[in-house]
Order: structure tokens, then C-alpha cells, then sequence
């Protein structure tokens, strides 16, 4: 059974997102790469709910809390910002797993173990301040072998899963709908949902071809498969979705 905290009506809901680059805000020399976080508000009604992305390239459940800046040695937890703003009747969005992969870049990388008790702290922190928490496994990357879109995230979104129905937090299985997604595209299709740049282009002179961070198109389609996760789920901010 899902644990639901009181929702506020007197107020914007804030929706906050933490997570990595497949989320994150982009700035304009990394253009047209977008993250999903930038597209999500645009499925919501009025200005009832405000998405405040805080999501950033490169971050694990680790490094988000505690980054330690290799010039300076000064440590950054961009997690407290967040965990200090929180009121009641507030949603954080938790997608990482891209990065929690990356086991071989200390500070970053972690085990399927630590990955679970990070996403818990993280569960429990926005609790204690009565916010509403809702997990997401990360989207897929564009990994056809043979023309078989083929796993690459490992036991990481299995984890995300088991912390989810431990805790009883709603869960938007992200990697199962975008697998879903670019399966029925295909090879070919669905390389319009990622950060494909012919040569020429101002900000990628000899062009890119990047299977992991996505167009806007892709962006929209992604963040739209998190509002219909926020449907299916019923969760209380299904009122304030777009038509």
C-alpha cells in the first residue's frame, strides 16, 4: 500500500526533481540536448504546481549529496537546497541510476547496495518533512544490438523496484515505458529522441551521435510518460494534468 501524505490545497505544490543529465536543465551551448525535468510542467494545467528541476549532469545517489569539487577539494550537497525548502504537500521525483552504474569513479559510482540505502535516505529525508516522494528508474539508452533494444542499467532499476515496494513509495517505472517506447520505434525511429547533431551545427562542429541524452522531442515524450505515470499511479496531482 502506498504511503500518501496530506495534500496541501492553499498553495502551489512544488514538484521537485533530483537526478542526472537525463533529467537536468541544459544550457543553451549544449542545445538541442534537453532534459525530460524541462518539459515536464508543460503537462500540467494552470499554475497550480510549479517543477523545480533540480537535477544535474553526472550525479549518483551519492555525488548529488556529496560532491567533492577536484580543484578545490570543497564539497557541495546540492540535496540540502531541497530537503530545506520542502513543505508539506510537496513531491520529489528520485530518478538516478545512470551514473550509480559508473562503479569504477569513486564519489559517484556505487554498489546495488548503497544504491538502495541512498534511495532510501532519500525516501525518509523528504518524509520528514512531509513531502510526498515517488521513485523512477532511469530511461533507457538507445541500445539496439541486432535490432534488439538491449539493457544496459543492470540490476539498478531492479533495486529502485525493491525500495519502492519496501517503503511503499509510489513508483514510476520509467525503464519499463521508455523500453516500451523505443522498442516500438525501432532502430532507425528512435534515434529522433536523442541528442542526434549532423556535422555543422554551432555547437557541435563534427556533429554527435549520443544515445543516452535526448532531443526535445525526446524530452517531451519522456516527460510525458511521467505524467502518465502520475495517472496511473492516481497519485493526488493527476488533477492538475493537461487534457
Amino acid at each position: 500500500m502506498l504511503v500518501l501524505l496530506a495534500f496541501r490545497v492553499d498553495d502551489k505544490i512544488t514538484v521537485y526533481i533530483i537526478g542526472d543529465s537525463t533529467a537536468a536543465n541544459k544550457t543553451a551551448n549544449v542545445y538541442p540536448e534537453t532534459g525530460w525535468g524541462m518539459a515536464l510542467a508543460s503537462f500540467f494545467k494552470g499554475n497550480s504546481v510549479v517543477v523545480d528541476n533540480r537535477a544535474l549532469n553526472g550525479k549518483s545517489t551519492a555525488s548529488f549529496r556529496a560532491a567533492k569539487d577536484s580543484k578545490t577539494g570543497v564539497i557541495t550537497d546540492n540535496w540540502q537546497p531541497v530537503l530545506s525548502h520542502l513543505v508539506p504537500g510537496d513531491y520529489v521525483f528520485i530518478e538516478f541510476g545512470h551514473n550509480d552504474e559508473k562503479v569504477e569513479k569513486p564519489g559517484v559510482g556505487t554498489s546495488l547496495a548503497e544504491f538502495a540505502a541512498n534511495l532510501s535516505r532519500y525516501v525518509n529525508e523528504a518524509r520528514s518533512r512531509k513531502a510526498i516522494p515517488a521513485l523512477l528508474t532511469p530511461i533507457v539508452r538507445r541500445n539496439f544490438q541486432s535490432g534488439v533494444l538491449t539493457d544496459t542499467h543492470g540490476g539498478y532499476p531492479g533495486v529502485v523496484r525493491r525500495v519502492a515496494d519496501s517503503l511503499h513509495v509510489p513508483l514510476i517505472d520509467m525503464q519499463l515505458k521508455t523500453e516500451k517506447l523505443l522498442t516500438g520505434l525501432g532502430d532507425t525511429a528512435s534515434v529522433k529522441l536523442f541528442n542526434y547533431v549532423p556535422a555543422g551545427h554551432k555547437n557541435y562542429p563534427q556533429g554527435i551521435k549520443d544515445d543516452t541524452h535526448l532531443s526535445p522531442e525526446g524530452a517531451k515524450q519522456m516527460a510525458g510518460l511521467v505524467a502518465q505515470g502520475i495517472a496511473e499511479l492516481k497519485l493526488p496531482l493527476i488533477k492538475f494534468l493537461a487534457k
